[in-house]
């Protein structure tokens, strides 16, 4: 209906606005805002092409229905001392005055008066109504709206009720008119005066805005225009309103209106939308911090291990360097002239290289490798526990932390992956099967060793590898003392037969040890990768919502931003009609 009366320019205002509301529906649909501000959106939308929508609002008693009859110049609508309004009444232009429930909320009331040929008025029950519901109903009703008229009485200016629900509205950006009704029973001038200027005051606090301010006496007008008594119509200051209102909706400006109302729904709903975003992005900040404190939790981890792990190794090396102490001093003992004989028999000189030399080796690398297993396997539980614990105290202040109504099943959804994410966690630690794990890396060790000194050896222990690896690599030291020792220069040469053996000696301890630290290095390092990996991926749904979710609200903030500024700009041209 509104579209009759528009030029071109206001045309294309008014489709630009539309294209803009119905974009922000669409938005306020993604981020599951409540349903009923989406439907106030909805319903502002669908107020554009309606009828020009005047609603009257304000506590029972303070004569809503009184000043409607007023305006209309009849007695439409019923009055009382007790509350008569627990509907709302929808006010149209009709044949006659005739009453249709509509819905369990809503009285479609005609009446055959000039006034509603341009405007629909709505009477609402009161803000301090004895049942809940018909407040909801009113302030359901008043983001439809294009211009509030809010009604109080002079004995009783703003009661708490209706401060609340001033305060309740102000965000809609609606444009609010005060009545004040019954200045009849006020007994002086200073009376009415101190009453309109602590409505005046409170009013531009709570609404955030000064509004035109009204004293009248409704009943006095009714009656006024009812029994043709001009001096008691001016008498009840009602003319200064018809006056004003007249004014305020002539055809330019009931257009301005029209069109500037539903830009202050679709910017209240979208202010409160922006806070939502806002708020779950602030919620994801510390989901953020929290990965960055598992990062920051396996680095050190990782460094502490890799620092440990050096001071383990230099253990297996004293070992390794112990047995080149032994052997030096083996051959230092064996290959002199005063044993001779001894040398002459090699199995024998090998046996007891291997008695002396050799010795407990085998069990002293398997016992120092099994103590650094048992050292990162059990690094490795501890490291799961602390993430697990830090995700429980992760979930614990979520459960503390109050979003908001709007953010219901976005915290809801990030709760529950949270819950489930921590106890995968904890079924990692609680399944962590420590001797298994042992076993593994304990074999994968061993496999390696074997593999460098291509050695077969099937399912045996590393204590056999290394014995096996032992016996090979120093067969041939003894058989060079040996050979030495039955040579005919072998008497002349057994010094340099003995430095012989200390190099070959040197230079096969220099490649066991390489090989075995090469092997442990290179199974602590997958090991401690493969750690690293199991834990991110124990997190990985956690990290991969976190990150998606805030890439998703960064994205979304970024649309209001800019639908913010379009609403804006379009509100901006319609005020400068």
């Amino acid at each position: 209906m509104i579209e009759l009366v528009l030029d071109q320019h206001r045309r294309d205002i008014l489709a630009e606005e539309r294209r803009l509301l119905v974009a922000l529906l669409t938005t306020l649909a993604q981020l599951r805002v409540p349903q009923e501000d989406q439907e106030a959106v909805s319903h502002s939308l669908a107020q554009l092409g309606e009828m020009f929508l005047l609603v009257v609002v304000g506590e029972f008693n303070a004569g809503k229905s009184a000043v409607i009859n007023a305006l209309l110049g009849q007695r439409i609508l019923d009055e009382g001392v007790t509350p008569t309004t627990s509907r709302i009444g929808l006010l149209r232009h009709g044949p006659a005055v005739v009453r249709e429930a509509k819905g369990a909320s809503l009285d479609i009331i005609t009446a055959p008066i000039e006034v509603l040929r341009e405007l629909n008025i709505v009477d609402t029950p009161g803000t301090n109504a004895v049942l809940r519901d018909h407040e909801a109903l009113t302030r359901e009703f008043v983001p439809r709206s294009d211009l509030v008229i809010f009604v109080t009485s002079a004995d009783r200016p703003f009661t708490e009720s209706e401060r609340a629900f001033l305060e309740t509205i102000r965000d809609w950006g609606k444009k609010v008119v005060v009545v004040v009704n019954k200045a009849d029973i006020l007994e002086t001038p200073r009376d009415l005066t101190d009453v309109l200027g602590f409505v005046k005051e409170k009013a531009a606090v709570w609404l955030g805005q000064s509004p035109e301010v009204h004293a009248v006496s409704a009943r006095r007008a009714l009656r006024g225009k009812a029994e043709g008594d001009e001096e008691l119509l001016r008498a009840s200051g009602f003319g200064a309103l018809e006056r004003f209102l007249t004014g305020t909706l002539d055809e330019t400006e009931r257009v301005r209106l029209k069109l500037l109302n539903p830009l202050g729904v679709g910017l209240r709903v979208l202010t409160q939308a922006e806070q939502v975003v806002q708020a779950r992005l602030s919620l994801l900040d510390d989901d953020f911090a929290a990965l960055e404190e598992i990062d920051r939790q396996l680095d050190l981890f990782c460094e502490d291990l890799a620092r440990d792990f050096r001071f383990r190794l230099a253990d297996v090396e004293t070992v390794l360097l112990d047995l080149e102490r032994r052997g030096n001093a083996f051959f230092e003992d064996t290959l002199r002239l005063g044993r001779i004989v001894e040398l002459l028999n090699r199995e024998r000189i090998r046996d007891q290289f291997e008695q002396k030399v050799v010795a407990d080796l085998p069990r002293v690398v398997e016992r120092r490798v099994d103590e650094i297993v048992d050292w990162m396997v059990a690094s490795e539980l501890k490291q799961f526990r602390a993430i697990s614990e830090l995700l429980r105290r992760r979930q614990a202040a979520h459960a503390e932390r109050m979003v908001g109504h709007i953010d219901g099943a976005f915290e809801s959804d990030r709760v529950r992956l949270l819950e489930e994410v921590r106890r995968q966690a904890q079924r990692a630690v609680e399944s962590f099967d420590h001797a298994e794990e042992a076993r593994r890396l304990a074999g994968s060790v061993r496999d390696i060793v074997a593999g460098a000194a291509l050695l077969q050896v099937g399912a045996i222990g590393l204590g056999a590898v290394v014995t096996a690896l032992a016996t090979t690599t120093f067969a041939d030291v003894t058989g060079v003392m040996a050979a030495g020792a039955l040579s005919v220069l072998g008497l002349l040469l057994l010094p340099a037969r003995r430095q012989t053996a200390h190099r070959q000696l040197r230079a096969k301890v220099a490649v066991m040890r390489e090989t075995l630290m090469a092997t442990l290095s290179h199974s602590f390092d997958g090991e401690l990768e493969r750690s690293r990996g199991r834990i991110l991926e124990a997190i990985a749904p956690y990290s991969r919502f976190v990150r998606s979710e805030g890439e998703r609200l960064r994205g979304q903030r970024g649309e209001l931003t800019a639908l913010r500024s379009e609403l804006e700009a379009v509100k901006a041209r319609i005020e400068s009609l």
